[in-house]
Order: C-alpha cells, then structure tokens, then sequence
C-alpha cells in the first residue's frame, strides 16, 4: 500500500486546489493520503465527506501549530481522523485571526517595498482558506516577477528566520501542551511533524516518555539514495513508516533512525488499525 500522509492544499498554504489532489495522487500511483492543511478543518471534512476519490483513499487531517516555550521552537503536530470539537474549533479560529493579522501587516510593509505589489492581489490566493498565508504573498510576488519561486532567495530575505526576514510577523503561538490537549479532545491520532526542522528534539524524546505521541514523521537513509523524500512506506511485514525531513541538510544516521522508529511503534500499530477501521466502514457506505 502507497500512501502519502503529509499534504497541504489551498485550504492552507498548499498551491493545488483539494479537489485535484486526489487524480495527482492516483497518477503517482498511490492508494491514499492525507490532507494535513495548517490549523484548518476545511480539509479533514472535505475528506470526510469523500472518503474515495479517484480510487484514492482520502485520510482526513490537520496539522495544528503550537510553541515550545521552553525551548523557544515551533512546533508541527499532525492529527489523523479528528473529530469536531469546541476545543479544536477554537485553535482552528484563534489561528486563523492571528495569521491574517501577521501577514496582512507583512503585505502592508511589501507595499512600500514594491510599488507593483498590491495585498488584494496576494488575497487572492487566501480565497479557499479564508487565511492569508506567507506562500500566498509569494505567489503574487512571483506572478509580478519580484520572485524567482516561493520558497527561494527572495522569501528568506523577507521572511526568513536566521536573519530575521524584513517583513517577517510572527503569530503568538499556543504552548504544545496545549495543542497536544486539543487533539485528544478531537481523538485524533497524535503524529510530531518534522521533528529537527525546528530543532524539537529533546522535546520528542520527553513527550514519546511521557506517553503523549502516538508516532513521529521521519526521514530515513537508505543505501542506493542518500536520502528518501517521500512520506510513508509500508514494509514488508505490513508495518506503516512515515517519512519526512531533517532540515538540516543531511539524512539521520541508523542509531537515530532505530531510536525514532522504536519510539514511534506503538503509534503505528494504532495508526494502522484505525486506518483499517476507517476505510472498511467507508468502503460499506
């Protein structure tokens, strides 16, 4: 089974619409995958209400971003089938108002920057989320010919992190813990995004011994590419592992792969079993 668990649409800061997704995926052969759009139920309804596109199973999801304060890093937790709730409703919201506060004042910044750049125009591309994302005003930077591409030179300048971009707004983030709360409260199953990208570590380590993980995005090594950039892959003993990146420019080494994969073995057992419990009941309707 080839599967993709980790995808964004224009519902977030992705650049296909959701309903396209399904034939790209089915043309790259896969039998299913997740649409994980940032701090959004858009998507994971969308998938609830078309468990099957295109032959393709539709996993529903949502990437929820949350701070590590103790550490002073963001942090990415994917949740698997949530459930509507009040508590997760109300992240979805808080995020939504205060990204469009950060990034509206950023548009407003490039307007004195670039006399051509207009923030109706990179409003444009929030029309499906209802959010003015940062890929969203690099997108019309692009179509201006200000930007080469989306996530290149130009963005770092401006909203890069180390430096510090020239427009770039931060949005106040919720403790993890909290964020780790609201999917419980959802009963979703508990995936920590990209791990090294934002340097989380030490706080994957605690978490997984606090029992508070039900698996983690990785990426592995392997012996004839030097890194795999895909997202899931099942093995051979039907075992589900997903694969993401490091950020850090090189691929993990086998202890730190064997740590990861050891810790997140009891989430893939429940991911797997949900998984099945989910397409039966779809594939009865």
């Amino acid at each position: 089974m080839a599967g993709d668990l980790h995808n964004h649409s224009t519902c977030s800061d992705g650049s296909t619409p959701i309903h396209r997704l399904a034939a790209m995926a089915a043309r790259a052969g896969l039998d299913a995958m997740a649409i994980s759009d940032h701090d959004t139920l858009r998507s994971a309804g969308y998938c609830y209400r078309h468990p099957v596109q295109e032959g393709v199973r539709l996993i529903p999801a949502v990437e929820l971003t949350g701070y590590d304060y103790e550490r002073r890093h963001r942090v990415h937790l994917l949740c698997y089938w949530p459930q509507d709730c009040p508590e997760l409703r109300a992240h979805c919201d808080t995020m939504r108002r205060r990204r469009n506060e950060c990034c509206l004042q950023s548009a407003r910044e490039l307007e004195g920057m670039y006399p051509l750049f207009r923030t109706e125009q990179a409003l444009e591309y929030a029309r499906d989320s209802g959010v003015l994302f940062k890929s969203g005003i690099m997108q019309a930077l692009q179509e201006l010919g200000l930007a080469d591409g989306i996530y290149g030179e130009v963005y770092h300048r401006l909203f890069g992190w180390e430096p510090r971009g020239l427009v770039l707004h931060s949005p106040e983030y919720p403790p993890v813990e909290e964020v780790i709360a609201t999917a419980r409260a959802a009963k979703a199953v508990l995936v920590f995004a990209h791990p090294t990208v934002y340097k989380s570590m030490p706080l994957v380590r605690q978490l997984a011994a606090e029992g508070k993980l039900d698996g983690i995005a990785i990426r592995v090594p392997t012996p004839n590419v030097s890194i795999v950039d895909l997202n899931c892959v099942m093995t051979g003993e039907g075992n589900l592992v997903e694969l993401q990146g490091t950020g850090e420019g090189r691929a993990f080494t086998v202890q730190e792969q064997q740590e990861l994969v050891a810790l997140c073995q009891k989430g893939i057992r429940e991911l797997l079993a949900w998984q099945k419990e989910i397409l039966e009941g779809a594939a009865e309707k």
